[in-house]
């Protein structure tokens, strides 16, 4: 049975028992705690915790999940990948222990023709929780599973929270029996390869205290709801089902392995070490189609650091199994065809999936060959000093600036006979991602507990935006925290975050920044409100401080936005629909957006591309979208369906999470959007856009920035009194300055040419008289010394190989200058094949020179270069040199 009728049978079988399908949430994950979606109930979060009413009381769906905390352990196991699809179904306070029991034995056991597994029911075992009388029961009396094949486990194997205070309950866990090949009978007590779990079916009954690990914590007592949330991994049923011996065998990761092999000439089972490097490229070119379709983009840091380090390990495990060139798109095409089956959006995304997919690939290419350099002279600067391990920060430098993956530098590093600082390297990773997760929360929940949001909206409920109709209005505060916790009242000075129970402030999302303002409360109290966030869904949280009095929970109050600072980001955010649309029309739909933000009078656009804008476009877009403006079209906003607003052609905005209902914001004919945000009332408010340049900002990702209205005039006007004092200046109509202006440079660029070459003459004026005062030490002439300031590395390169070449071949011959360039001495030293005969090389030389004046270098044999940090050292590295050649002459 193929993957993607595993996945129809799962929803048809749940929606058929009155569970509501619910589509793949994106791997973006909607939550500051976490970069992706990990898990299967992720996107059912806020609805356990009681955040969020569910929509159904029953749910099912099939859940794309990445996880990356053993990334270096893919492939060596086959065990171990990032990407896989969690099948769950759900109870909001419906269904509990033998519903959910029964529905998962049902599917597992019906005949395929009946549209089950078709599983044998003798080669099922059953855990349950150690005290969970009541699963076992069930299990026993109601399924009619032998008591010999169910067995009782601990806290740690089968009792299930989130981590932390709040729903938490026993397991029951169902195992398939693989057969004596896979090991010792005797259930999965004893061998869980052997015995393989398929379906995890958690009874969330208990609520959790605080403490540490899956077992140190208090039970506090029973939820007043009672829910159930299951898993099934798809990767591993599918290994049932279509009898292999694991994950990588399986259809959907098989076929990417034989284009492996078709690329590269690798057999799988040939060797263990191309078997490692097949799974390598296997998982990790599938994980990286799934981000690349959800929106994420090679970057450095964040979600782009996770697809960035994966899709760099699958090139460089090609290139060990041999390949040579470009292997990418070949590998890309086969994952979207195969996933494209339970995913079609792969398929109509196709072009953009390989369009940034490619522009990493070449990036990386290039990287190797840049960073290769790098590692050489790190290589070259450890050895010089005497150790035998490259630094962790060095090996960081390498992942970090170029891309290289930790295997990559080990690898090359112990090819010139060092090791790596591993736990140094580890501990800069850990601290970046530390800094990148913490960043993500800070912004959403400053520094305050989730618990103190959570108990605000558990008693006030969502908060009421008015923002789309009114700009001030009466509220109430239902919510006051100091400091992060939760407060019954605030005084002048105090930094607050205020919930109100309806709010005319705006909080940030969908690429707008937020509302500012001011609460004023009856009692003369005026809170400045700088930023407005939403760290637990629909509850709007107002961050700033007391300006006057007293804040008190309960009261009174009058909520008004800075009107100036909405109209300018509204202006902002409909130019951002126009340029979107505008660059779509321009580029083709690959231009898709990627990111924006919409600030007062100035917006960025992130875009699909592979290639920089031609200035051309730019200025055909520009002028598209301000005709459009011309046109004084009516921008309107309207609530409908989400399957509706698709019919209607509607466009998602990025980073955006949709219910069943969406606002779709329409300008005219023009653009169609799914948005939130909030925007003017005809283009003609928006007054002028100018567009600034385009430019890089990742892998297949350009940015756009801009000015709107006041602030674009106001460029403009600056640009002309430039252009004014131009015209004075070269004494031309704005026309011709282009002309003129490259006209100047192209004579000044020729005269930088003669003065480079008149320096380069009386330099290699000194050549002669160097190579005639050489010294001779026993019979090596030895030509040593400083030569004036200011010299560049380059001129002194050719001094040094102009001295060389005056010297007699047949004689051995060193040439060691030094110079101070930019405060810096630095040093070229050379020598000729009969000095190298006589054991005098360049790269040794320098290395003994540099190291005395504070620095590093290396090179070639015949020829190399450093530097350091002490000038006043050249004299003792002078003598350095002259005592190396008399020891080894």
């Amino acid at each position: 049975m193929e993957s993607a009728e595993i996945r129809r049978r799962w929803l048809s079988f749940f929606e058929e028992r009155g569970h509501a399908v619910v589509p793949s949430a994106s791997l973006i994950a909607d939550d500051p705690t976490l970069l992706l979606v990990n898990a299967g109930m992720v996107p059912f979060k806020p609805y356990f915790l009681g955040e969020t009413k569910p929509p159904a009381p029953r749910a099912t769906s099939v859940q794309k999940c990445v996880r990356t905390p053993d990334i270096e352990e893919v492939g060596k196991t086959t065990r171990h990948g990032t990407f896989f699809q969690m099948c769950g179904n759900f109870s909001f306070g419906d269904y509990f222990k033998e519903g959910a029991i029964k529905y998962a034995w049902e599917l597992l056991t019906s005949p395929v023709a009946d549209g089950g597994y078709g599983l044998e029911p003798e080669k099922l075992w059953i855990t349950v929780y150690l005290d969970d009388d009541e699963a076992e029961q069930i299990w026993r009396e109601k399924i009619g599973v032998p008591a010999e094949r169910i067995q009782r486990l601990g806290k740690k194997d089968n009792f299930w929270s989130m981590g932390v205070p709040g729903p938490c309950g026993p397991c029951s866990e169902i195992n398939y029996d693989r057969g004596p090949e896979f090991g010792v009978e005797g259930g999965p007590a004893v061998n869980d390869e052997r015995y393989v779990e398929i379906w995890n079916l958690v009874f969330m009954q208990y609520e959790r205290g605080a403490g540490d690990g899956k077992e140190d914590f208090p039970i506090l007592g029973d939820l007043p709801s009672k829910n159930i949330d299951t898993g099934l991994g798809l990767e591993r049923l599918a290994m049932i089902l279509q009898g292999v011996q694991n994950m990588y065998e399986t259809d959907t990761l098989r076929v990417v392995m034989d284009k492996a092999t078709e690329l590269t000439g690798v057999q799988y089972g040939a060797a263990q070490g191309t078997d490692v490097s097949m799974r390598v490229v296997a998982d990790h070119i599938r994980t990286s189609v799934m981000l690349i379709g959800d929106g994420v983009t090679p970057g450095n840091e964040g979600r782009g650091y996770v697809l960035r380090r994966i899709m760099r390990r699958a090139i460089r495990n090609m290139r060990l199994m041999g390949a040579t060139g470009p292997v990418v798109q070949d590998l890309v095409d086969v994952v979207i065809n195969t996933m494209g089956q339970q995913y079609p959006e792969l398929v109509t995304d196709r072009k953009r999936i390989e369009t940034v997919a490619l522009a990493e690939e070449a990036a990386f290419l290039k990287a190797v060959k840049g960073g290769t350099n790098i590692l050489d002279t790190a290589v070259s600067e450890t050895k010089a000093a005497g150790g035998s391990v490259l630094s962790g920060d060095k090996a960081f430098l390498l992942h970090d600036t170029w891309g290289f993956p930790i295997d990559l530098t080990l690898e090359m590093a112990a090819e010139q006979g060092l090791s790596v600082d591993e736990p140094g390297f580890r501990r800069l990773m850990q601290e970046q991602r530390d800094r990148a997760k913490a960043d993500a929360k800070a912004k959403k929940t400053g520094h305050a507990d989730m618990s103190a949001y959570r108990e605000i909206a558990d008693g006030s409920g969502a908060t009421e935006f008015t923002g789309y109709a009114t700009t001030q209005g009466e509220s109430t505060i239902v919510g006051l925290l100091v400091n992060g916790v939760s407060a019954p009242a605030a005084s002048e000075g105090d930094e607050v975050e205020v919930v109100l129970d309806r709010t005319p402030f705006y909080a940030e999302g969908g690429g707008q920044l937020a509302d500012q303002g001011r609460i004023k409360l009856d009692t003369g109290a005026v809170i400045e409100v700088r930023d407005v966030q939403q760290p637990v869904p629909g509850v709007s949280v107002h961050k700033g401080s007391v300006q006057v009095g007293e804040v008190t929970v309960g009261a009174s109050a009058y909520a008004a936005i800075d009107i100036k600072r909405r109209r300018a980001i509204a202006r902002a955010h409909s130019a951002t629909h126009l340029t979107h649309q505008a660059l779509r029309d321009a580029l083709g739909p690959t231009a898709a957006q990627a990111g924006s933000e919409n600030s007062p009078g100035r917006f960025r656009f992130d875009f699909g591309s592979p290639n920089a804008v031609p200035g051309s476009v730019l200025t055909d877009v520009e002028q598209k979208i301000n005709d459009v403006l011309s046109r004084e079209l009516d921008v309107t906003a309207e609530i409908m369906s989400i399957d509706e607003a698709k019919k209607q052609g509607a466009i998602a905005e990025f980073g955006e999470k949709y219910g069943e209902r969406v606002r779709v914001v329409t300008i005219g004919d023009f653009s169609k959007e799914l948005c939130g945000g909030t925007h003017v009332g005809n283009t003609s408010q928006l007054g002028l856009v100018k567009l600034l340049g385009e430019s890089s900002i990742g892998s297949g990702v350009r940015r756009v920035e801009a000015l709107v209205g006041v602030d674009a005039y106001n460029f403009l006007a600056k640009e002309h009194t430039v252009v004014a004092q131009l015209q004075e200046l070269v004494k031309g109509r704005p026309e011709e300055l282009p002309e003129k202006i490259a006209s100047m440079l192209g004579k000044l660029k020729d005269a930088e040419k003669e003065i480079e070459k008149f320096r380069a003459e009386k330099v290699l004026q000194a050549a002669a008289g160097l190579a005639a005062n050489a010294q001779d030490i026993h019979g090596v002439a030895l030509v040593v010394g400083q030569v004036a300031d200011g010299i560049g590395a380059d001129d002194l390169r050719k001094l040094v190989l102009d001295v060389r070449v005056r010297i007699p071949g047949d004689r051995p011959a060193v040439v060691a200058l030094f110079t101070v360039a930019n405060d810096r001495p630095l040093t070229v030293i050379a020598t000729n094949e009969a000095a190298r005969e006589r054991g005098l090389k360049a790269g040794d030389l320098v290395r003994t020179a540099a190291k005395t004046l504070g620095g590093g270098g290396g090179g070639k044999p015949d020829v190399a270069q450093g530097g350091g940090q002490n000038p006043a050292a050249i004299p003792e590295a002078i003598s350095a040199v002259e005592r190396l050649v008399v020891e080894t002459a």
